[in-house]
């Protein structure tokens, strides 16, 4: 809880104190791709309502797991739940939609890849820019840690699983550099001419070049076509019962035409 005191006053002599009413506090915990628009949800809804949004992003796994343990009102995820994470009382609901950007350095003279290379480059099985069209030197593969949302669409999307001892595993080479976040990897690609990342199309900026797959560019409009297929929803989760009525209204809010405009706004797929 956070309490805003309004000063003292001195009047005829005597000291009088107003103490405004207490903000309530809506707790958001998870993905850190959906992070950025929903800090941008929060203050702007925070100016007009009597709350405090406090949002974390230590990844979407944990946002699942803290909605599971009601140690936050919501979870942010930025892919779809797994089986295991699914439950009557776990609710779901899409906020909006991303796609997910293959990045190399600027300088990289390769424009675009087909799906299936841009896995056999993941598994290590395509090792030097030279043999999907680019100079002679070797592949530096960056990936994101393995509680990431967006690791595990891409791995879905780009079919980066393998099954040893009957249980799915990752398929990603375990020679690729790992970054905790979609910041930190953006800066492996733009520091370096021969790496390849993946990143949230919203943080796509003039650093790093988005590589065209499969012919078809990441956009907004790709996306919405089915043109562009390597996208994700951004779900925010909660368990029944568990959040209060403030953080239930917030989330109504979101899904609201004036909040689905700032979501459109900021480089993401809006839900209407």
């Amino acid at each position: 809880m956070k309490t805003k005191v309004i000063g003292a006053l001195a009047l005829a002599g005597s000291m009088v104190f107003n103490t405004a009413a207490a903000n309530e506090t809506i707790s958001v915990v998870g993905s850190s791709s959906v992070s950025p628009i929903m800090e941008v949800l929060g203050e702007t809804y925070a100016k007009s309502n009597n709350v405090t949004v406090e949002v974390q992003g230590p990844g979407s796994s944990a946002g699942v797991r803290a909605a599971h343990d009601g140690s936050s009102d919501l979870g942010m995820s930025s892919r779809n739940l797994k089986s295991s994470e699914k439950a009557d009382n776990i609710k779901e609901v899409v906020i909006a939609r991303d796609g997910i950007a293959v990045v190399v350095h600027n300088n990289n003279p390769v424009t675009d890849l087909t799906k299936e290379e841009v896995s056999k480059i993941y598994k290590g099985e395509i090792t030097n820019w030279n043999q999907v069209g680019g100079e002679n030197k070797p592949i530096v593969v960056a990936t994101r840690d393995t509680a990431s949302g967006t690791r595990g669409a891409f791995e879905d999307i780009m079919s980066l699983k393998k099954k040893i001892n009957g249980i799915k595993v990752s398929a990603i080479s375990q020679r690729a550099q790992v970054a905790s976040g979609n910041g930190q990897l953006k800066t492996i690609v733009a520091n370096n001419p021969f790496a390849i990342g993946y990143i949230s199309l919203g943080s796509v900026d003039g650093s790093v070049k988005p590589l065209a797959i499969d012919n078809h560019q990441p956009s907004v409009e790709a996306i919405k076509s089915g043109e562009y297929g390597v996208q994700r929803p951004f779900l925010v989760v909660y368990k029944e019962g568990r959040p209060s009525k403030a953080a239930l209204e917030f989330l109504k809010w979101v899904n609201s035409s004036e909040a689905q405009e700032i979501v459109a706004g900021k480089g993401f797929i809006s839900i209407n």
